[in-house]
Order: structure tokens, then sequence, then C-alpha cells
């Protein structure tokens, strides 16, 4: 073997980096045994709220290799939603809204048709909204002039009454892109403020969508709230620390006073505080704090007005030795906590008895980032906010009409914000009234800047400029711009899980991991002896890299990921079935045994490497197009192909050579594979015709069902939104439905049960086309309603979903596009390994009549009261078929160009049947492992797979089937044969006995 030295070395190498970021998982569920262990009591039952306590103790605490409780949990394998429970979540930033704000809400009647027209067409189109738009406009008013609608006091200095239609789509455009990544930013700040762990926020490409993962939720509600929520932008006066420092101390003793008389319960209070006041100096770490730099136009920075005076007062505070000098700590410009410390703060200043002695206009707010202190404590700091005498802020966002990344005469990045005539003007008297005192910039009720004012500021442009990088002066200018322009998010899909429901999907997914890797394990062994011990050590080795590389990544193991472990675990069972039967093959030859491992490995690497590479197209394109279960599906499906090749090619071979080597010989055959596949015989060109029939029969049976039925399209394709609701006993499905047709209006409904008896699934498309938050609630109303009948049986919601109509459009349109690209893919692919577009042409007509099967024995099985939805989890099924079949026609045209290579006076009907016989054990052994894989899933994989698992088992037959009988006759029927010289069929190697 060549490169043995640097095969092993990089095993050695990649083996210590899956150990090594596996073991943060390791390493942070010892952290969470301790802390369970801490709040259990004698009768075993576990305080949450303790259990919380010691976690957060422990979150900036060293726990392994240096690395803190955070940072380990950061790196750990996590687990999708699926399998812990939480919420997904896809916001769609309106477009809508933010082209009428641009138009300054015109009431232009072909204006507003050119809207209503573009929302239409956007349900069956993926062309960006305002190049719709922009051709609506077109088709309603052809000479019609944006520039007469956008040229307005908002848009000034970009959209003149003389741009072009191009130019002004092309500033809306910008505009449009600014305000998905202002709204990105701001959730993603949300988020953080929110207190999930491994929190998963990302902006989906191409789109105007965002979509964010929050494990662990369990208050649905409030999460909609804070993400549909609108952006409000404050700009408030700030109480000086000589100001408010009388007040807390107040506030303090009061709070000692009850302490001492044991009235003072606080839930999350440290016994004492770790006093780390953090150096002035890191103020410039904050991108936001920077902002309250020094200001060419009359903004200065941010530094304490009197130092002296607020450390004394700080030291007044200190001196007290109670309850607040605990809490609180040294901050550069005034007083602050540690992160950890501010839900407490916050349950202290809500009380009633602290309000009443504080003045009714001041409120405290924190500053939106933490500064990083010793030990790596991360401290806040607090502003007491001056409120006006209505409680509102003197200056909003909304008067901002354009805040932007800009250089000062120095070459220094400044921000320079413009505002509006009535803006400027409140903007002039804020700032003559606090020349010297802060402002402060709060978004969402986080203070994101309090520059000090140097004089009144008039005119309406003022620019900020400080000690800080283009990019930290790009996103204050966003936060700025946030409240200057309304664009308001929808939940178009939505999917929320229960903590049991995880669970159980935990236990299923754990049982048909480990029941299909057994049932490989021993059939490996039964059939190839020593050599399939050793097939399964580098089965072992695989499962092992792909848990490995998924931490590394940090990525979640979904449910749908546990699915492509299992199928990765019946695929990479082929590339040793193709070794091993090449060695027997070439053991009876008589070849020794050295030379039989050389010509097995040899001989199969290149079907081996053209079998992943399609493959793995399917399972990018998968990823590209997928999203949520799909893309979690895809991304193990890749890493697995990539590890079952190494671990196949690479590490087994070690290990026959070591075996070899040790033992002096090594067996590949057993009595059961002796047995099997003697003696083999069949024409496939005679059987060629009535297996067309037989295809185009099945299929057009099944578009005939679809017909007469409907397909069971599920809520992903359709729209609609679907809930699974836990019993105490069974009830007939039929008997919820027909109670809840009334309380959904006589919509399509439809209940069926959902893994146990007592659980069903309702769907329902009754208000589908509503995304609003008022909708979803509706209908939630209304299920809870109809489901009164049955209070005495106690009725759950575990799980709830929601995908919008225009959503489920676009999933439709994705989904096909994914299907069409894998197929282009393979075809190109197959086209340029094999030299004849034949090849092409036979392997993708089989890929096509595949996935036909597939949906028509879906529908059929429907016709037939058997319902299986057809969802994205279904398509990703449809594109693994198409990357498996592919992998069995790809081995069995190898052989065929094998045999013309060799055979090169023989016609391509006088090769078909020996390649096809040669490779035939290959195909059912490789065909057999993976469909008892997928039967395994079916049986154990929980109901969540279950029509995944289905349209497994259909495609693995059909694309055993279409390998043999479609592809390669097609390839035959479409080679036109030049004449040739009759010779010698090619011999097929007998088996070794």
């Amino acid at each position: 073997m060549r490169n043995k030295s640097l095969i092993i070395v990089l095993t050695l190498i990649v083996s210590a980096l899956c150990l090594y970021f596996l073991s943060f998982s390791f390493v942070a569920n010892s952290v969470q045994e301790k802390a369970e262990a801490y709040a259990t009591d004698a009768q075993g039952n576990v305080d949450l709220a303790k259990k919380q306590t010691y976690l957060d103790s422990m979150w900036k605490e060293p726990v392994f290799m240096g690395m803190t409780y955070q940072e380990v949990k950061e790196k750990e394998l996590g687990l999708g939603l699926d399998l812990r429970g939480g919420m997904h979540v896809v916001l769609e930033v309106s477009p809508v809204e933010i082209v009428r704000s641009m138009s300054g809400n015109s009431k232009d009647p072909n204006f507003l048709k050119a809207l209503d027209r573009a929302k239409e067409m956007q349900r069956n189109s993926q062309e960006r909204f305002t190049t719709l738009f922009a051709q609506a406009y077109r088709e309603i008013e052809p000479e019609g002039r944006l520039s007469r609608i956008f040229s307005n006091t908002a848009n000034r200095g970009k959209i003149s009454y003389e741009s072009t239609n191009e130019e002004v789509v092309d500033v809306i455009q910008a505009e449009v892109d600014d305000a998905i990544d202002r709204s990105f930013n701001i959730l993603r700040t949300r988020i953080d403020r929110f207190g999930v762990t491994q929190p998963n926020i990302q902006r989906l490409k191409g789109t105007g969508r965002i979509q964010i993962e929050l494990p662990g939720v369990d208050n649905p509600d409030r999460v909609r709230n804070l993400l549909q929520g609108m952006a409000n932008l404050e700009f408030w006066e700030v109480w000086t620390p000589q100001e408010f420092n009388p007040y807390l101390m107040q506030v303090g003793q009061h709070l000692d006073e009850l302490q001492r008389a044991g009235k003072l319960n606080l839930r999350g209070a440290r016994a004492a505080a770790t006093k780390a006041p953090v150096a002035a100096d890191t103020a410039t770490e904050d991108v936001l704090a920077q902002a309250a730099a020094t200001d060419s136009a009359a903004i200065a920075a941010t530094t304490p007005t009197d130092t002296a005076a607020e450390q004394a007062d700080t030291a007044a505070l200190d001196q007290q030795g109670g309850v607040l000098a605990n809490l609180f700590t040294a901050m550069p410009g005034g007083i602050g906590a540690n992160v950890r410390d501010t839900a407490t703060i916050n349950e202290l200043f809500n009380r009633a008895d602290v309000r009443s002695m504080l003045p009714p206009n001041m409120k405290f707010l924190w500053s939106v980032k933490p500064l990083e202190g010793d030990r790596g404590q991360a401290f806040v700091e607090l502003y007491a906010i001056k409120k006006g005498r209505d409680g509102k802020a003197p200056l909003s966002g909304d008067v901002i009409n354009d805040a932007r990344q800009d250089f000062d005469q120095a070459g220094r990045p400044e921000i320079s914000m413009t505002m509006n005539p009535t803006g400027a003007r409140k903007w002039a008297r804020l700032t003559g009234d606090n020349i010297g005192r802060q402002v402060a910039i709060v978004l969402d009720n986080y203070v994101y800047s309090a520059p000090v004012v140097q004089g009144e500021i008039t005119g309406g442009n003022s620019s900020i400029s400080g000690n800080f990088t283009i990019d930290e002066a790009q996103d204050l200018a966003n936060i700025l711009k946030a409240g200057k322009m309304p664009a308001p998010t929808r939940i178009v899909e939505e999917a929320i899980v229960g903590p049991s429901l995880g669970q159980e999907a935990i236990n299923q997914g754990l049982i048909s991991t480990l029941a299909g890797l057994l049932i490989v394990v021993i059939f490996m062994v039964a059939y190839y002896a020593r050599g399939g011990f050793i097939a399964d050590l580098a089965l072992l080795f695989n499962v092992f890299f792909i848990l490995g590389v998924l931490a590394q990544f940090g990525a979640a193991l979904t449910l749908p990921g546990i699915a492509g472990i299992v199928l990765t675990l019946g695929m990479a069972v082929d590339a040793n079935v193709l070794i091993f039967e090449r060695m027997r093959e070439e053991a009876a030859k008589g070849l020794n045994i050295r030379a039989v491992i050389d010509a097995g490995y040899g001989k199969a690497f290149s079907t081996i490497f053209d079998a992943n590479v399609t493959t793995f197209i399917v399972g990018f394109i998968l990823y590209f197009f997928g999203s949520g279960p799909v893309k979690g599906f895809a991304i193990t499906l890749m890493i697995g192909i990539v590890t079952s090749f190494f671990t196949s090619v690479f590490i087994s071979r070690l290990l026959v050579e070591r075996t070899l080597k040790k033992a002096g010989k090594l067996s590949f055959s057993s009595s059961l594979a002796d047995k099997m596949f003697r003696n083999v015989k069949f024409d496939v060109m005679k059987l060629r015709k009535p297996a067309y029939a037989f295809s185009i029969a099945v299929i057009a049976f099944g578009f005939i069902a679809m017909a007469i039925k409907g397909p069971n399209l599920g809520i992903d394709f359709t729209g609609g939104r679907s809930y699974v609701i836990e019993l105490d006993k069974a009830v007939p499905a039929s008997d919820i439905r027909s109670t809840l047709m009334d309380d959904f209006q006589q919509a399509g409904t439809e209940v069926k049960t959902f893994g146990a008896s007592n659980r069903v699934k309702v769907i329902t498309s009754w208000l589908a086309d509503d995304e609003s938050t008022e909708a979803d609630t509706q209908v939630k109303t209304a299920l809870e309603q109809g489901l009164q009948e049955y209070s005495s049986l106690n009725p759950q919601i575990l799980s709830s979903a929601k995908v919008g109509a225009t959503m489920a459009d676009d999933i439709q349109n994705t989904a096909l596009i994914a299907v069409l690209l894998a197929l282009a893919g393979i075809f190109i692919y197959v086209m340029f390994r094999f030299r004849k577009w034949q090849f092409s042409l036979g392997g993708v007509v089989a890929l096509l009549h595949d996935a036909l099967m597939i949906i028509s024995v879906f529908s059929i099985l429907n016709l037939f009261g058997i319902s299986y939805e057809m969802d994205q989890v279904f398509i990703a099924a449809v594109l693994t078929i198409i990357g498996f079949s592919i992998n069995d026609t790809v081995v069995i045209f190898d052989r065929v160009r094998e045999y013309m290579q060799d055979n090169p006076r023989a016609t391509i009907r006088q090769i078909v049947n020996p390649a096809l016989i040669s490779t035939f054990s290959r195909t059912v052994i490789t065909s057999l492992t993976l469909f008892l894989v997928v039967v395994i899933l079916f049986l154990f994989g929980g109901e969540v797979l279950r029509g995944f698992s289905l349209a497994m088992i259909i495609g693995v037959l059909a694309g055993t089937y279409s390998s043999l009988f479609i592809a390669t006759p097609i390839v035959v029927d479409t080679i036109k044969e030049d004449t040739k010289q009759p010779v010698a069929t090619p011999q097929v190697a007998q088996k070794v006995r």
C-alpha cells in the first residue's frame, strides 16, 4: 500500500481531532449532571431554579483545559429542536411596507394597484419583490415614471424627478437589503438578550427571510412578540451619577433593613459579589460605546464628566456593605453590574416600595453589550434615564432620514446622521438643553451609546466620530437607521417541539441507529467472515468520524441527521462490498492473497469514487436548497459520504494488511457467500420490454390515483397549521375531525393517529393565507375550543407548526428546482466520466423513473387509505434515492465500460449481460443491507420519519430494479452499433468456493 505512513498519520490526526471536539460534549454533560445532583433533594425532586443557579455560577468558570463552561457549551455537539424541544421560526421582512414608506405613503391609484399586483405575482415567483413591483407598474402604467412617486424629502440625494425607473428600483432594492440587514442585527441582539443556549440565526440567501432556531424555549408567545415587534429607537436625557446616587443610597439603606429583618428574598442574588471593576480602557472595546466618542459636529466622546465625584459616590455605595454594594461595581461612566446579577437588580427595582423611593421620571436601562473584566467576568453599565412628562422620549427614531458610515477629515471612520425638519428642531432643542450632559441612544430599551453633548446641533445634520473600525461604524449606522423606516417582520414558517416529544425522538433515534448498526454488523460478519469483521471496524470508525466532524463544525444533531447516519451505515457497506466482491473475483483467477488485495482495492477505487461523487452532488443540492430538517439531513449525508470513503478505502485496507501480516492468511468468504449467487443467469435485454411496460403501468396508475383523490401534500407544500395532540386514552381520529370541523369553519382539516394510539396530528388549511399572529391565535383558540369536548382526557398540544402560503409556494419551487438540478448534475458528471451521452441518458431516465415510482406508490397507498404526507422530508428521501440509485447504476456502468475496454470487438449487447451478472451479487448485497436499515428506521424511527422511511423502502426496491432493467437497457437501445465481427461473450469470474 503506497503512502501507508501518510494514511496512518492522517487517521491519528483525524481521530485526535474528533476525540477533542467530542470531549466538549462529555464535559458539558458532566457539568449538567453535577447541577442536577446539586438541585436534587432527598426525595429525588429536582429544583429547576436551583439547577439554573448552579449553571449560572459555572458559566464563566474554567471547567476544561482553561476554558469556561460557556465556551465548552458553545463547542459541544448540540441537539436539534426535534431532539431537545424548542422553536423554529422563519421570519420575512416585509418589502411592501418599505416600498410604501419610501413613497411617503402615496395614494396614487396606479402605485397601489402595482403593489397589490406584485404581492399576487410573488406567490408564484422567485423574483425579488422590487422587480415584480416594477414589472407590475409597467403593466398598469406603461409610460409612468416612478420618480414622480418616490422623489420626496425622505429620498433626497438618492432619487430625483429625472431618475429613470431602473434607477428608482435600484435605490428601493438597496433600501430593502439594508432593512433586512438592520432587522437581522436587531433580532440577533434580541435573541442574545433572550438567554437561549446555542441559538441559531441566519439569513436565507436570495430571500428577505431570516431563520431562527431557539432550543429549549418554553414561552412561544413571548418569542413571537420579541421577534415581530418593531424596532423602537429613542433618544433620552440621562441623569448624572451625582444626581441619581443619593436615591440609590436611600434604596440601599431600605433594602439592607429588609435583609436584616429577614424580609428580603432574592432568588438570583449571590452571597457576595465578585468586585471586578472594569478598567476604563476596556470601554473602547465596545463599538457601541465607542460611538460615544468625539463628534465633529458637537457630540463628544463618552467620558466621565467628574471622575473624582463619581468614584466618591461609588465608594459611598461600597461603604454600605449591603445589598446594592454587593451587586453594583464601578464602571468607566458610573456604575454597572455583573451580567448574571442584572436579573436580581431588575427584580429589586421593580418592587413597589423601591419604585416609590425613586423620582417618577427616572427609569434604569442597561447598556446593550457587556464589557469584559477580570477572570472572564462580563459587566454591563446602568444608565438612569430621565423620562418626560408624558413618559415618552424627547425624540424617536422615525425622524432620522439617513445614517451611514463615513470618514472625517483625518480619514477616520465616522457616522453621518441626517434628520427631517421636525426632527432637526427637536434635536436642536434636546442638544441645546443638555450641553455637558449625556444623551442616550436607546433601541428596544437597551442603551447603545450615550455621548456627551458639547454644543447645540442645528440643521439636523450631525456626525459621530471616535476610535472605531469601519465595520463598527457601519453597525452603529444600522442601529440609527433602524427607526428610520418601518420594516415589519412576519412569521411565515414556525415549528414548536415540546421537550417530551423531543425526548421520545431521542429514544427512537438511538434505538433505530443501534438496531441498524447491529444488523449491518451481523450481516457483514456472516457473509464475509473475517473480512466482514474488518468492514465493521471501519464502520465504527465512520460513525465516530461523523459525530466528531459534526461537533467540529458546530452543527446540531437532528432526527433527520440520525436518519442520515443510519443511511450512511447502509451506504458505507457498499464500498466494502465492492472491494470484497472484487477480491473474490480475483481470487477465483488463482492470484495469491497479496495480489488479490491489491487488485481488489485498485479496481474498485474508481467505481467507489464515482458512486460517492454522484451521491455527494445530491447531498450538496439538498443542503443548498433545503432548510430546517432537510438541511440537517444533507449535512450529515455529505459528511458521511466523505468519512465512509476514507474509512472504507484507506482505514479498512490498513486493517486488512495488518490482519494479513499478523495471521498470515485472510478470508473474504463464508459458507453463506459460497451458496449465494452461484449460478445466476438472466438475459436483461429479453426482459426489458416487460420491465418498461410494468413501470409505465405502475406510474400511470399512481397518477390516476392522484387525480382521483389528490396528492397528500404536507403543509410544507400547501400552507397551513398542524398540531400534535396527546390525550390520556385513544380517541378515533375521525371523531376528533368531526368535532373540529365546525370550529375550523368547515375548512380543509385532516386528523390522523401520530405514533402512539392516544396521539393525533391535526392539520388544517383554515386561515392558511393569513400569516399574522392574530390568525395563529385564532386557529389555536378554535382548536382548544373544539378539544373541550375531550377535556376529561386532558388533551395537550405537544408541538405545532405553521407554513405560510407564500412560504409553501417557495418550498414547492425549490423542491422542483432541487430535483431538476440533481438530475442535471448527475447527467453532466456521468457523461464526463463515461464519455457517452447514452450512459447519462440511461442513468437520468432511471432516476426519474425511481422518483415517479415513489410518488406513484404513495398516491396508490393514499387511494386505499394508507396515508403518508409528501413534505420536505419526503423530497429529501426522493433525492437520497436518486443518489443511491445512481450509485448502483454507476457500478454497473463501470463494469460495462471495463468489459468494453477489455473486449473492443464485442458489441454492447454481448457485454451487458455478463456485466450485470458479474455485479449482481454486489447489487443485491448493497440493496439488501440498505433495505434492512430503512426497514429498521421505518419500524423504530418514530412517526416523524415514517414517511421518509417508507419512501426510502420503495426507492431502494425501485432503484435496484431500475439499475438492472431500465438504465442499462436504455444505454443498449440508444447506442448505434458498428458492424463488428462476432466474438466470444466475456466470461464472468466464478466466485470463490
